[in-house]
């Protein structure tokens, strides 16, 4: 299992187990009010992660707007947050795990052990009544990992030749009207990579923002997919982050080995020339 709740890490706590524990609260039309709230209060011993500036690389226009870091830049902020590879960790946020999910895919996919999601995030600690600590816990940094690359990663050009080839699934995390090309408020043109299929990563939460019980999201995956193979699986949102939602959500269920296209939708209608479908 990939998550946690609540009462157990409170127990992991208490019993000062050694492991990490990041904030990773963001907002992507106010990007200082995840931090801000990490300040008004968060759970004891986490430490501060920025989807923008820790889990993104540097933007030209073209690659989206929250592209991968190179494996290098990854390899240096893996260490300045004091990751090894044996270390525990656990990741939350308030928004239903979607930027915890991203740190959870970013390690994962380097090969990662161990990586836990706090099911129902910040809120569920706070439901629960456990305290909370409102000063900044500083990082700790490490000697540097060689990290080779991420895994199951898939680049825009594999994209345009899928449209040809059919060989994947394209799984359009985003919600179902920005699929069909209305509302769109974050990038610049409506609509979706044609073939694809939606999936609006909310739909793997109930109400409180914990994940679905295993037996209703593998019934729901069985259904969506038909199927077809994870391993024919490529994730894609607006900007890689809520697509990272729905491949944690295969995982855990069991349907291994799916890929994310990290630069998503924001990468791929920057080129005018990719088709749309509405």
């Amino acid at each position: 299992m990939s998550l946690i709740e609540a009462s157990e890490l409170k127990q992991w706590l208490d019993n000062k187990d050694d492991f990490l524990l990041f904030d990773c609260r963001f907002d992507l039309t106010n990007l200082e009010a995840g931090y801000q709230s990490y300040l008004n209060g968060h759970i004891p011993s986490a430490v501060y992660v920025d989807t923008d500036k820790d889990l993104s690389g540097e933007k030209n226009g073209k690659n989206g707007r929250h592209p991968l870091p190179s494996i290098k830049q990854w390899q240096k902020t893996y260490a300045e947050l004091g990751i090894t590879p044996n270390k525990k960790i656990v990741i939350y946020d308030n928004q239903g795990s979607i930027y915890a999910a991203r740190l959870w895919w970013m390690l994962y996919s380097v090969g990662q052990q161990n990586i836990y999601l706090l099911n129902g995030g910040y809120p569920a600690w706070v439901r629960a009544n456990y305290e909370s600590e409102m000063h900044e816990q500083l990082r700790v940094a490490v000697p540097e990992t060689k990290l080779l690359k991420f895994q199951n990663l898939v680049l825009v050009d594999a994209v345009e030749e899928n449209i040809k080839t059919s060989q994947f699934t394209i799984l359009d995390a985003r919600a179902n009207d920005r699929f069909h090309g209305n509302n769109e408020t974050l990038d610049p043109v409506g609509g979706h990579i044609p073939g694809a299929i939606n999936r609006f990563f909310k739909d793997n939460l109930e109400a409180n923002g914990e994940f679905k019980s295993i037996a209703a999201l593998k019934q729901e995956y069985a259904t969506l997919l038909n199927e077809t193979s994870s391993k024919k699986i490529i994730h894609q949102c607006g900007s890689g982050i809520t697509a990272c939602h729905n491949l944690f959500a295969m995982e855990l269920v069991g349907l291994k080995g799916s890929s994310i296209y990290a630069g998503s939708w924001s990468e791929w209608c920057s080129d005018p020339s990719r088709p749309v479908e509405k």
